[in-house]
Order: structure tokens, then sequence, then C-alpha cells
């Protein structure tokens, strides 16, 4: 089991940034990979970054290459993403997900919202 807590959403304006946090317990030695997702409402949940345990593996989702960093301090059992240049459609619930393989996401946060205004 791991237990993933998010936090650092909150209300910016665009072009503004954030930086969202992930904290990991439990059984973190299994979290091979690390991902952040968004759901917007009235659409599906998607992929945002990856990153593998090593940090040398990173993955970003076309619409926020450029903009978001996804890193990972294992030593604190964290994931970060930097979140800049917001735009309005960045509007969404930010998700943490754990993957001993990549693809498979069996641990999910609880979410945090993040609100970018015109």
């Amino acid at each position: 089991q791991v237990n993933l807590a998010e936090s650092g959403g909150g209300l910016v304006q665009a072009g503004g940034s954030l930086r969202l946090s992930c904290v990991a317990s439990g059984r973190t030695s299994i979290s091979s990979y690390m991902g952040w997702f968004r759901q917007a409402p009235g659409k599906e949940r998607e992929f945002v970054a990856r990153i593998s345990w090593s940090g040398g593996r990173i993955s970003y989702a076309d619409s926020v290459k450029g903009r978001f960093t996804i890193s990972r301090d294992n030593a604190k059992n964290t994931v970060y993403l930097q979140m800049n240049s917001l735009k309005a459609e960045d509007t969404a619930v930010y998700y943490c997900a754990s993957a001993q393989i990549m693809g498979n996401y069996r641990y999910w946060g609880q979410g945090t919202q993040v609100t970018v205004s015109s």
C-alpha cells in the first residue's frame, strides 16, 4: 500500500506559477514511477507528466511541455510538479499516482484543485 497526499493547489492568474507536491508514505519502495494527472469538469482524466525512480526517464503531455516540470526527491518521498505560464485551460483537479510498472497506476491521491483565472 502506498498513500499519497497532494498539496500546493490554489487560485492563480493566467501566466502565473504554482508548485504542487505529493508526499508518499507506506511502501514507497514500490513506486518505480510517479505520475501527475488532471481532470477538469466534464472531461476525462488526462495524463500530465511522469518520472521514473531515478529521475532519468521523464515524459510530459504535449499540452504542458515546456511549461511544467516534474521532479522527485526520493529521500523525502516526494514528487513535485512545477507549473509555469499557467493558462485557463490548466484549471483542473490534479492527482498524483504511483506505479510499480509503467502505465499501471495502482495508488492515487485525493487531488488538489488548481484554478487559473483569465
